[in-house]
């Protein structure tokens, strides 16, 4: 056996055991997940600045403060999320006890990127915990530091039995998408996000897709272009643009193109200094691989800003392009990368069109201080998210579900999201063996009769509070009692 297809069965055999069921269970797996995050900063971080040059405080601020919040979130919330929910009823069930019951699905598969290594691959983790599932843990291994850490790093607190890490490439991710999971989750490329699916329907394994694509970002040139062009500066160019849900490229009218150029550059200087090469709060590409994709995609465009590069040291600067064509090179593909294209356009309207003839994005950016053309955007297109007046941080709010459409992904998470999205939600109606009378309705011989009293029982639908219960069950049993002397007299 293969060290994935090992881990699987651990897994599967640590699930059947039941443990991971009990509430005290989860809730203590996840306080010892809060003490990781909280007694191993330094090497987290450490292995963050070897992968992707991030600095100390930018691992805690995008990677680890998030899932402290989610943490937090469920070990308080989840007694709450995992109790039965009771649902409405009609009046064939009134005296029935009818109720959703939030149960694992089993044993889950969860592969994180590289972007944020730390942050796409606990949350799901946390909500798979949380709604009492098993989990094998795939890290990215483009990550290779911070991979390594997290498989030293997590077996130390969190049961090792339910919770594997495997590491490795492709061989072994395509191992374990070999065995049979309840569920599979996945952060990527939308191109491995098909592999994913295509793999999992031989099973019937449903999926969570979290990918990404071209987000745009409208600007209206009535707004305040200086704080738009700074939050979409922070927005584009953290991480080294490498962020799912960084706009990919600007549209706006013709006229502010170069002021929105000038804001952007004034931005870029505030944040990474003159030199963001030796600024230590602006990232590198993550792999040559990469670096070359990103300097490719700049070909046909004009810099308008940035455009310097260190292979060796995977460098690429801030870079703005101007008067960008539809068909050029950098419109072809998601960028993640620190490249930032403006596209001219003549108003809303042609805004809308443009996004509209292209893939559905995961987040839709709109930079205006007209509430009804922010409506208009959201009412007329169609992406995972939608942000007005700033970027990102829509991600931070957990009360928001995170997740994609059409070609951006499937599903979604954070907060009551992911274990809503990692429970089977099991029906479940509680009858007793009485008032056998009421149920002369359904029974054979079908006659007109028994058809009216169906429709009214089972098509009136009921929110009584306790005492309307009481007194609506006496006049039921009455009813009932005439009905039934009339049927059989």
């Amino acid at each position: 056996m293969s060290r994935g297809t090992e881990a699987v069965a651990r897994a599967r055999k640590a699930f059947e055991t039941g443990r991971s069921k009990c509430l005290e269970h989860r809730i203590r797996q996840l306080k010892n997940m809060q003490r990781l995050f909280s007694e191993r900063q330094t090497e987290i971080a450490e292995a963050m600045k070897k992968d992707l040059n991030k600095s100390d405080v930018g691992t805690q601020l995008y990677e680890i403060l998030g899932l402290e919040g989610e943490l937090n979130t469920a070990i308080s919330k989840l007694k709450e999320w995992a109790a039965p929910r009771p649902v409405e009823k009609n009046l064939l069930t009134l005296s029935d006890t009818v109720y959703v019951h939030p149960e694992p699905l089993g044993v889950v598969l969860i592969i994180g990127a590289w972007n944020y290594p730390w942050a796409v691959t606990i949350q799901p983790l946390i909500g798979a915990i949380a709604a009492g599932n098993a989990a094998v843990i795939k890290p990215s291994e483009v990550c290779v530091h911070t991979a390594k850490v997290m498989e030293e790093l997590l077996p130390l607190y969190i049961d090792k039995e339910l919770y594997p890490v495997v590491t490795g490439g492709v061989p072994e991710t395509q191992e374990l998408l070999r065995q049979r999971f309840d569920h599979i989750f996945y952060t990527g490329s939308s191109p491995v996000g098909k592999v994913i699916m295509e793999a999992a329907a031989k099973n019937l394994t449903p999926v969570t897709l979290e990918l990404g694509g071209k987000s745009p970002c409208y600007i209206d040139k009535s707004c305040d272009i200086t704080v738009a062009c700074r939050r979409i500066t922070w927005g584009k160019y953290t991480n080294c643009g490498q962020t799912c849900i960084a706009p990919d490229y600007i549209l706006c009218e013709p006229s502010i193109q170069d002021r929105v150029i000038a804001e952007v550059k004034k931005a870029v200087k505030e944040f990474y200094t003159e030199n963001p090469k030796t600024c230590s709060d602006y990232g590198r590409i993550i792999n040559q691989r990469h670096f070359k994709r990103i300097l490719a995609l700049m070909e046909g465009s004009s810099v308008a800003a940035g455009g310097d590069h260190d292979e060796s040291d995977c460098y690429i600067a801030p870079t703005i392009l101007r008067d960008v064509k539809p068909d050029a090179k950098v419109m072809q593909e998601e960028i993640f990368g620190p490249l930032l294209p403006i596209i001219s356009i003549s108003d809303v309207d042609e805004a809308i069109k443009f996004i509209n003839q292209r893939e559905k994005p995961l987040a839709l950016y709109v930079f205006s201080q007209d509430d009804k053309l922010i409506k208009k955007m959201r009412d007329e297109t169609s992406s995972g998210g939608l942000l007005a007046n700033d970027c990102l941080v829509h991600y931070s709010v957990n009360s928001l579900p995170f997740g994609g459409v059409g070609n951006s992904g499937m599903g979604c998470y954070h907060g009551k999201f992911t274990f809503d999205q990692l429970s089977h939600h099991r029906s479940c109606l509680i009858k007793q063996l009485k008032m056998e009378g009421v149920n002369s309705m359904r029974y054979p011989p079908h006659t007109l009769k028994k058809l009216g009293w169906a429709r009214f029982f089972i098509l009136k639908n009921v929110d009584l509070g306790w005492l309307g219960r009481m007194a609506l069950l006496a006049v039921l049993a009455v009813v009932a009692a005439v009905a039934l002397q009339r049927f059989w007299a």
